[in-house]
């Protein structure tokens, strides 16, 4: 692989993952706004971008007969985990959040060991199990109701991880924008009731908002799938981890929210165990 190949696709993942944050910015900052009304706008502009690809390819929207439980499965999920990560990003610090949503690979990791039969190794093992150290330190857990958006953001993670493991089955047997355009097909047609039953008329800023949270989102996935098309998972997906940064900067920048300690010491546990399975995973490889 070509040096500017990997420095594109490092640039696209660091993209990426600041166009998420700035998703969670715009979530953040409208909260007069009803939740499904936000999952509605950000999954609407995604289903029409991706629509638009596929009649531009004249790719269609046939799914084979043997793919449509795993794309289905995929897109329910996925909407629960959007409804999820939602919920926890306005009730959390935004570098919380952030530091919380950054283990879905981690459980995307066991879930495609028990459904998919991938190998693990024992320091594999191992980070798994010190990442979720990292999110007790975050979450802090207390037998009270203040704790339920930090069991939302790890309730967010873990349909992430099973959207995911689905999306790695159909890694080879599907268009991806076929996946993208049925999770936000899905997402738009069972937010719509909730979203008009709850309807809140948005002012201008509010709007701009609104559409931000979909642009963002659209943006911060192209952007991935460009890292990922320029080089290997394994040699750039720990650069989506600049998400727990970006969150502490511009949550302090914007909110003037500042982490505690406990937090803090989470997202580094969550970050050095990224950066040591990336490390044992190239060497693996």
């Amino acid at each position: 692989m070509k040096v500017e190949q990997k420095t594109k696709a490092i640039f696209y993942m660091l993209i990426s993952a600041l166009g998420f944050t700035l998703m969670s910015v715009a979530v953040k900052a409208i909260p007069g706004i009803p939740l499904f009304e936000k999952v509605f706008l950000r999954n609407l502009i995604s289903c029409l971008v991706a629509g638009f690809l596929l009649i531009y390819q004249r790719r269609g929207f046939y799914v084979k007969k043997e793919n449509r439980f795993p794309v289905f499965a995929r897109s329910f999920l996925g909407f629960l985990g959007v409804i999820a990560n939602f919920y926890a990003v306005e009730r959390l610090l935004l570098a919380d959040s952030n530091m919380l949503n950054k283990l879905s690979p981690i459980t995307v990791s066991i879930f495609a060991v028990l459904f998919l039969k991938e190998k693990v190794d024992k320091q594999q093992v191992i980070g798994i199990i010190v990442s979720f150290i990292g999110a007790l330190f975050v979450v802090k857990p207390s037998f009270s109701l203040s704790v339920l958006p930090s069991l939302a953001g790890l309730a967010s993670v873990t349909f992430a991880g099973l959207a995911y493991t689905f999306v790695r089955y159909l890694n080879d047997k599907e268009n991806p924008n076929i996946i993208v355009f049925y999770f936000s097909l899905m997402s738009v047609v069972c937010s719509a009731p909730l979203a008009i039953y709850n309807y809140v008329n948005p002012n201008p800023i509010q709007w701009i908002f609104l559409i931000s949270i979909g642009l963002f989102a659209c943006l911060a996935q192209f952007f991935m799938t460009y890292s990922y098309k320029n080089a290997p998972a394994s040699e750039v997906a720990v650069y989506n981890y600049s998400g727990i940064p970006y969150g502490i900067i511009l949550g302090y920048l914007l909110f003037n929210e500042v982490p505690d300690i406990y937090s803090l010491i989470g997202g580094i546990i969550i970050i050095v165990v990224a950066i040591y399975l990336y490390n044992h995973n190239k060497k693996r490889k």
